[in-house]
């Protein structure tokens, strides 16, 4: 009997030939927004994988929007030119189809990379004044962000919009707006950090107003046959914040606009949150959030194994599993899995590395 795991899945115009995600990863080694010779060794290994999908890191629509000096953009044609010999690498050698996550970090941005201690940098030491929806810091010994006005939250809708042309132009074939972790779009979203009094604040729909139009921004620019998914955190764990229930709407007026996928996860807004990892501790939001919309979804969160990732897609919690860490560890995860499922027949090899197989 077939796994669930190596069935192909369409989303929009593609057809993945197994529901193997690998997930966005940021890797801090860009220069001013644009990709090196780091992203073309990291993302080369991945290409050639034999996953169904493989999503390039948190990629900025904003230079104030990277999550440090080292993080990718897509927001001027320095970005665009860097990221051309990157994709024609992938697509020239590789067996896997490309996305990109667009995103902007807001009052999570300026700084240091995680081997440096991830803490805020000091304008002195190059980092920069964040923006996000109210001035509350995500941390009590950071400077507070500067809420953003009206017009600006116009103009960043425009450059989400900007960069998914971008995207396509590069010929990437799908997008992953990041609207979790803590980062601007979900900022927006939980009244933990949104205490605005017009009309992108206080309600329900008001919150949403911004990711909405975004989303919508980018589905009226990316083409029709290639699918656009959203990333969400399903709940912050921290009392009065943003819960599985409203992400459930949220989730729902996605798919309303033509969403192709939601891709769910948890955290990041706030340091006191109360969640505990474990191995598939987020694929029951994954559950929930795919049997009250109907959205295509992924579950991400400490997956590691290919019996685990069969359980999670045969008991319907989830439509795909997406790995972070884990491809991180086992670049050919996906030859693996399958050969633990009994499905060499369906593992993605290069014929270089045909010999290779035990």
């Amino acid at each position: 009997m077939s796994s669930r795991l190596f069935t192909p899945i369409t989303l929009a115009g593609l057809e993945l030939r197994n529901r193997i995600v690998v997930s966005p990863m940021c890797q801090y080694s860009a220069a001013a927004g644009c990709a090196s010779d780091w992203h073309l060794m990291h993302l080369g290994q991945y290409a050639v994988s034999g996953a169904g999908l493989l999503i390039m890191e948190m990629t900025n629509v904003q230079a104030n929007g990277r999550i440090s000096p080292g993080c990718m953009g897509l927001y001027n044609d320095d970005n665009e030119q860097a990221l051309r010999p990157v994709l024609d690498f992938v697509n020239r050698h590789g067996n896997v189809p490309f996305g990109i996550q667009l995103a902007h970090a807001g009052r999570k941005a300026s700084c240091a990379p995680p081997w440096l201690g991830r803490g805020q940098l000091t304008l002195e030491a190059g980092g920069w004044q964040t923006v996000a929806p109210s001035p509350l810091a995500f941390g009590v010994d950071e400077r507070p962000p500067r809420a953003l006005e009206a017009e600006e939250i116009e103009a960043l809708v425009v450059d989400f919009a900007r960069a998914a042309g971008r995207a396509e132009r590069l010929g990437i074939a799908a997008i992953e707006l990041h609207a979790a972790h803590g980062y601007l779009l979900h900022q927006f979203l939980s009244p933990l950090s949104n205490r605005r009094q017009d009309q992108y604040g206080g309600s329900l729909e008001n919150r949403m107003r911004l990711p909405l139009a975004v989303f919508d921004a980018v589905r009226a620019v990316w083409p029709e046959s290639k699918p656009l998914g959203v990333r969400v955190s399903a709940s912050d764990g921290a009392q009065g914040g943003w819960d599985v229930e409203q992400t459930i709407e949220f989730a729902r007026a996605l798919k309303a606009r033509g969403c192709d996928w939601i891709d769910v996860s948890s955290g990041g807004l706030v340091r006191h949150q109360s969640i505990v990892a474990g191995p598939g501790y987020q694929v029951p939001l994954a559950r929930q959030v795919r049997r009250a919309s109907g959205l295509a979804t992924m579950a991400v969160g400490m997956i590691t194994e290919a019996r685990q990732a069969e359980q999670i897609l045969a008991g319907g919690h989830a439509d795909m599993v997406a790995l972070a860490r884990g491809m991180l560890w086992d670049p050919h995860w996906a030859w693996h899995a399958a050969q633990v499922l009994g499905e060499m027949d369906k593992a993605i090899m290069p014929n270089q590395y045909l010999r290779c197989v035990p």
